[in-house]
């Protein structure tokens, strides 16, 4: 597509000025801890709760590094994306704390009630068709119409960078963990996860978990080739997006190790968390939560990124 952002791996230099500017604008998340989720996975569970950031999900810290790293005069153009999940809510929300534009093209199929948060943060909205390709031509269009800088949910440097203090965040609030597990969807979170690893805290692991029913990363990464995503049927919305060759780059650079789950372990996950843990985390998050709690990580102190709690309350997954 026309619209350009930067692409490349993000210097540590460059870590460290998103680990600047994001601390500035986004939630310091708690970490808890459950005895009842310990016990069943049989390790120490440090749950990183990025369902309390802004706009419920990590998705804000990169939307916000982004925003926040424009000069004054692309700034003043605004910004757009393509997105009809946690991505399109964040930006716009840093779009608004800058008080600039935030033009957001979402598929005409995209949830009302997600179509309602992004215009209640201040996003100016174009439909488009439910096509990736219908997506990406109505995004050139506004952008060559207005002028604003594209940030892209996943494949970019700028957002990657950003997503990366999440994992800094928890590794400094619990400097002596072994590992720290984050779902994989497009990659950012990950690659900022294992990017914040190697160069701040190498001593932790970093592991990645997906569905069963979206395990492109897991599957890319055992054949050392990017593939593409599957159809979009698990109840784990958030990670049905398939890595690009960026994220894809910087994870098999890594070897990082990805685990799957399926989908009743994800529900009976959700479930868990809201049961026991009395927060609200959507079955994106739960990802990670499943895979801790079957013991693969036993004896191990481990760090689990809760990555959101958007999702829409009438369709429940455990209801479905």
């Amino acid at each position: 597509m026309s619209a350009e952002r930067p692409r490349h791996r993000p210097s540590p230099e460059e870590l460290d000025a998103a680990w600047a500017r994001v601390r500035e604008h986004a939630h310091r998340t708690p970490v808890l801890t459950s005895r009842t989720m310990d016990e069943r996975a049989g390790a120490q569970l440090f749950f990183k709760c990025e369902n309390l950031q802004r706009g419920g999900a990590f998705k804000f810290r990169g939307a916000s590094n982004a925003v926040f790293g424009l000069s004054d005069a692309d700034a003043a153009r605004g910004v757009a994306t393509h997105s009809s999940g946690n991505h399109a809510q964040a930006l716009a929300i840093a779009a608004r704390m800058r008080g600039v534009p935030a033009h957001i093209v979402m598929p005409e199929d995209a949830p009302a009630a997600k179509r309602a948060a992004v215009i209640g943060y201040g996003g100016q909205v174009t439909t488009c068709a439910p096509t990736l390709e219908a997506r990406e031509t109505t995004l050139d269009a506004v952008v060559a119409e207005t002028g604003a800088t594209f940030v892209h949910p996943y494949d970019d440097t700028r957002v990657i960078a950003g997503q990366s203090t999440t994992s800094r965040e928890l590794m400094e609030q619990v400097p002596d963990l072994d590992r720290i597990v984050v779902p994989v969807g497009g990659g950012g979170l990950a690659c900022g996860s294992v990017l914040a690893a190697a160069a701040f805290f190498p001593h932790v692991t970093v592991s990645g978990v997906e569905p069963a029913l979206a395990d492109d990363a897991h599957r890319g990464l055992a054949k050392g080739e990017r593939q593409g995503p599957r159809p979009p049927v698990t109840v784990a919305d958030g990670l049905r997006t398939a890595l690009s060759d960026l994220t894809f780059g910087i994870l098999r650079d890594a070897q990082l190790a990805i685990e799957l789950a399926d989908e009743d372990a994800i529900v009976a996950a959700t479930r868990l968390v809201w049961e026991r843990m009395k927060i609200v985390i959507e079955p994106s998050a739960a990802v990670a939560v499943a895979v801790a709690l079957r013991g693969t990580y036993a004896g191990e102190r481990v760090g689990v990124v809760l990555s959101g709690g958007n999702l829409d309350l009438d369709r429940l997954p455990w209801l479905r």
